[in-house]
């Protein structure tokens, strides 16, 4: 197992039911703390689990959502709770989709992850050491280990032989190069290009000021800029300043309020002017959503699975990474139980499933900004055009907006979207001139 972050933690958990003995190797040390870790760089900003993300992980490790709760997360239950705007459009304060959304900081989360990872009989983390190289059989065709090195002075590489190499080594991963030392061809690459930042810091707000628990604001095509502001475990709140390519937040906390007062609503932009700064400000630049297309691969060798980022990296603000981790791990599991031969190839065709539809939600969004450079065809000009006229309803229609945010939430797919009763509520809840210009568009968007 190579990488002890999310991904690889879950699938280590998954392993483990499988096979006798799982090493991770981790290049971080890893404390007992629950802190940001030097390999998760965006571990000091907003991360949101979506509820299919929270179900995954429940299954994984029973209990774990109450201890997170237990250990001070917070938890929305009724969403009025969540003040949500995408795309310019605050959803409905009277959805109610039926599900709960858990509110674990990411250090949090991680490490109590990583605690029951630890407990495991049949699992050893290996940290502080680097991975050299995959290690192959005389014939190529089958990875029968790893090479990897200590990182303390004067160690000498070792050689861990494994039925099963797993590659959860994020955006750094070295898979398609090694394929292609090892003769095979490199996966095709999707990649669209965002040059988003974040800056991020811990604050305390004054009593009586606490808006919504999670407040959410993602940019629109016209504005792009987001900001994001929740309750942490320890009382205290976590604000955080996005923005596209040449509009990227200060790195002060005064600037950050300054930069969100003309879209953040007026009781948050007071909140945060009143509060108190804990923390420096924290930056994180993301360049671009990266899809490695193994699952299109002719040929790949035996023994070896890519997993999480290093297959699929998406925007972080639609906060789908550690979903759709927990979502490769269940399809990991299944693929492991059914058991034979060719189980890397068969993952591959399960993970893609989560994977596309993560894929086409966080693209499909990331093009309606102007600042985004990629192809936009037809299919995605008519989607977009019809998921604006759905937003804008679902301002009103709590119906519409149940059903938006169980697709990007991950536990419904974007065709329930377009069943008949949805685009018949979108319809009626456009102006009669919209109607009539768009109807046409609206169906072709769903062909």
């Amino acid at each position: 197992m190579l990488g002890a972050s999310m991904a690889g933690l879950l699938a280590a958990r998954v392993l483990a039911d499988s096979y006798d003995r799982v090493t991770v190797v981790e290049r971080d040390r890893l404390g007992a703390a629950y802190e940001p870790r030097r390999g998760v760089p965006q571990g000091k900003h907003v991360h949101a689990l979506l509820p299919s993300g929270s179900q995954a992980l429940e299954v994984l490790f029973p209990g774990l959502l109450a201890d997170l709760v237990s250990g001070g997360a917070k938890v929305v239950e009724d969403y009025t709770e969540f003040y949500f705007s995408i795309a310019g459009n605050r959803l409905s304060s009277d959805v109610q989709p039926g599900v709960l959304t858990y509110l674990p900081t990411r250090p949090r989360l991680e490490g109590c992850v990583r605690e029951r990872v630890r407990a495991l009989p049949r699992v050893r983390i290996a940290d502080g050491s680097d991975v050299v190289g995959l290690v192959s059989d005389g014939t190529r065709r089958r990875v029968i280990g790893v090479r990897v090195m200590a990182r303390a002075a004067g160690s000498a590489e070792e050689v861990l032989s494994a039925d099963l190499v797993v590659d959860a080594m994020g955006r750094g991963t070295r898979t398609p190069t090694w394929l292609r030392g090892l003769g095979y061809e490199m996966p095709a690459e999707e990649s669209v290009s965002v040059h988003m930042g974040y800056s991020s810091l811990s604050v305390r707000l004054q009593p009586g000021t606490e808006p919504e628990k999670l407040v959410l604001i993602g940019p629109a095509p016209d504005r792009p800029r987001g900001m994001a502001l929740f309750a942490t475990e320890d009382d205290t709140w976590l604000f955080t300043a996005t923005g596209y390519r040449g509009h990227h937040p200060a790195t002060s906390f005064e600037e950050m309020v300054d930069g969100i007062a003309a879209f953040a609503p007026p009781h948050v932009v007071d909140a945060l002017r009143r509060a108190e700064p804990l923390s420096a400000v924290a930056t994180y630049r993301y360049d671009a959503n990266r899809r490695r297309r193994y699952d299109r691969l002719s040929r790949f060798p035996q023994g070896l699975i890519v997993f999480g980022d290093a297959m699929c990296g998406f925007n972080p603000i639609y906060a789908q990474g550690m979903s759709v981790a927990a979502l490769q791990a269940i399809a990991l599991r299944d693929c492991l139980c059914v058991g034979g031969d060719d189980v890397e190839r068969r993952f591959f065709r399960a993970a893609a499933a989560p994977v596309d539809v993560a894929w086409r939600l966080a693209v499909g969004a990331d093009l309606t900004q102007p600042l985004v450079e990629g192809a936009r065809p037809l299919q995605i000009r008519l989607v977009n055009r019809y998921v604006r006229h759905l937003l804008e309803v679902g301002r009103h229609d709590p119906v519409v907006a149940a059903q938006f945010l169980l697709v990007s939430a991950l536990l419904d797919h974007p065709s329930r979207l377009m069943r008949p009763e949805i685009i018949a509520r979108v319809l009626r809840g456009m102006g009669r001139s919209e109607r009539v210009a768009d109807a046409e568009l609206i169906h072709m968007a769903g062909e």
